[in-house]
């Protein structure tokens, strides 16, 4: 009798055992909507604030519309630093610089040589810029990336290093791919075939219409980015981006607009207010940005594919500041000189695109003495400094320079408002640094299946890659940056079917 008791105690628990194991692999499914495809939309410049505001004042608008069907996350942070090139691998990837292994569009790597150096030096500046390009004054850069500006891998031959084989980790397009789901991606240059992943092949359709070849002004600007919607258009529509090639229309796809980040930044345009309120160009460009949007949405609903579309809003990095009259600009060659003025040449490269300048020495051993002279008062205050990473407080946000020769050894962070850039530069604001105005993004996740939800829990847009492959019933864990940073999904989205297997396991 007592084994008897024993054997069914012991089959009681086994049973209660699967259903527990079988609820927790059920509520990984979002049986609360039917997600096939996934459309990913940057609006590079988008605060949070951005968007509240004019869902607000635009209640008929297409970001309304998506909201009301959607989980709004209020307090998204993007990538640190937030640069085009962090920001958009943080969402792609799952991870931060310290797992992709790229810390802005400029840097330095100390195991490189420079492009045409045959290999003979070692350590070059990296850029993942329209510097790369043949011809970045047209729209298909000249024929794409010149080979003859790549930087070179002396442990593999000398070997030219394209911006995809510089990436540490894959990306939820190689994920996709690899499970054969069709991708396709649209941004500013070509160098951003760095989304295709390290195997180059992650992405099947991919469209990088050089920026640099679009006028100076608003229009210009929104005329640039209705190529890339005209894009979009085709790929919805079972097509190549080019609307030539029937292929499918893709399972993970999106593109990045520019024109909002352009209105940020020119001087008759930003902000009105310390609050937000937009400028009437900047509020001319969400205007056209949302009209693009809601041609997509039409073009999905058209096609019978609406319902099985998840749509993400959110933005690789914000501007600062979004309060003008804090703006304040300081000359980027005063932060090497000042390091030079201590060892010629001990500067290998000073990269100051924004709001932020990243150092690497030529004398990591000169480290501490550089921090030293760049904390003494009068040197913080011709520079405008607020604070100097380095040593311990740049462990504990990224990795040891001495460990990983793609880490800057030092990081200057500048007071609230300040950007380094040439004396001649006439923006009233730039991205890439650490402020709230620089990190807090946009982000709503939209289907038709959702219920509108507003969370204010903190969350990271690197939760963005992983939520999209849980979301496409993949798994989350095969983004190697999920693994090392130990990233999480998105809190809330997939809540209700979580709840709802529960409900059935307990009947």
């Amino acid at each position: 009798m007592k084994i008897r008791i024993t054997t069914l105690f012991f089959l009681a628990g086994v049973c209660l055992l699967t259903i527990s194991q079988t609820s927790r692999v059920k509520a990984q499914i979002p049986s609360s909507f039917n997600v096939r495809r996934v459309l990913l939309l940057s609006i590079d410049g988008f605060h949070a604030v951005d968007l509240s505001k004019f869902i607000r004042s635009h209640p008929n608008s297409t970001l309304a519309q998506l909201s009301s069907a959607g989980v709004t996350y209020t307090q998204a942070s993007t990538s640190k630093p937030s640069n085009s090139f962090p920001g958009l691998l943080s969402m792609i990837t799952g991870g931060s610089p310290i797992s992709t292994g790229v810390w802005y569009e400029g840097a330095y790597a100390r195991s490189l040589s420079p492009p045409g150096s045959k290999c003979k030096t070692v350590g070059t500046q990296v850029i993942w810029s329209n510097a790369l390009d043949k011809n970045k004054k047209l729209l298909d850069a000249g024929g794409g990336i010149d080979p003859a500006k790549l930087p070179l891998d002396p442990s593999k031959g000398c070997i030219q290093v394209y911006p995809h084989s510089f990436l540490r980790v894959n990306t939820i397009f190689e994920v996709a791919h690899s499970a054969g789901m069709r991708t396709a991606w649209i941004d500013k240059h070509p160098s951003y075939e760095m989304v295709s992943g390290p195997s180059g092949t992650g992405v099947d359709d991919l469209f990088t219409p050089e920026i640099g070849s679009a006028a100076r002004d608003v229009k210009g600007q929104e005329a640039y980015d209705d190529v890339k919607v005209d894009a979009v258009l085709n790929e919805i529509g079972g097509k190549d981006h080019t609307g030539k090639a029937a292929e499918g229309e893709p399972a993970l796809f999106g593109m990045a607009f520019q024109e909002f980040r352009f209105a940020q930044v020119i001087p008759t345009g930003g902000y009105t207010d310390a609050s937000g309120t937009p400028s009437a160009p900047l509020l001319d460009v969400i205007e056209h940005t949302d009209q693009s949007i809601r041609k997509m949405v039409s073009a999905l609903k058209s096609r019978g594919l609406l319902d099985s579309t998840l749509i993400i809003i959110t933005a690789k990095h914000g501007q600062a500041p979004m309060d003008r009259s804090k703006h304040r600009l300081v000359d980027d060659t005063i932060i090497p000189n000042m390091v030079n003025r201590i060892q010629s040449g001990l500067v290998a490269l000073s990269y100051a695109d924004g709001n932020i300048t990243s150092l690497w020495l030529t004398d990591q051993s000169q480290t501490q003495k550089v921090a030293e002279t760049l904390n003494q008062p009068s040197n913080q205050a011709a520079a405008g400094i607020e604070k100097v990473l380095w040593g311990e407080s740049l462990k504990l946000m990224i990795k040891d320079p001495g460990q990983d020769n793609r880490v800057p050894d030092i990081v200057v962070i500048p007071n609230f408002g300040t950007s380094y850039a040439p004396s001649d530069e006439q923006g009233i604001a730039a991205h890439g640094g650490f402020s709230d105005d620089d990190t807090h993004v946009a982000l709503l996740l939209s289907s038709p299946g959702l219920s509108p939800r507003i969370i204010r829990t903190p969350v990271q847009t690197t939760q963005v890659g992983p939520t999209i492959l849980q979301a496409l019933g993949l798994d989350p864990g095969s983004l190697q940056a999920v693994q090392q940073e130990k990233t999480a999904v998105l809190p809330g989205l997939f809540l209700e079917s979580a709840n709802r297997t529960r409900a059935l396991s307990s009947q």
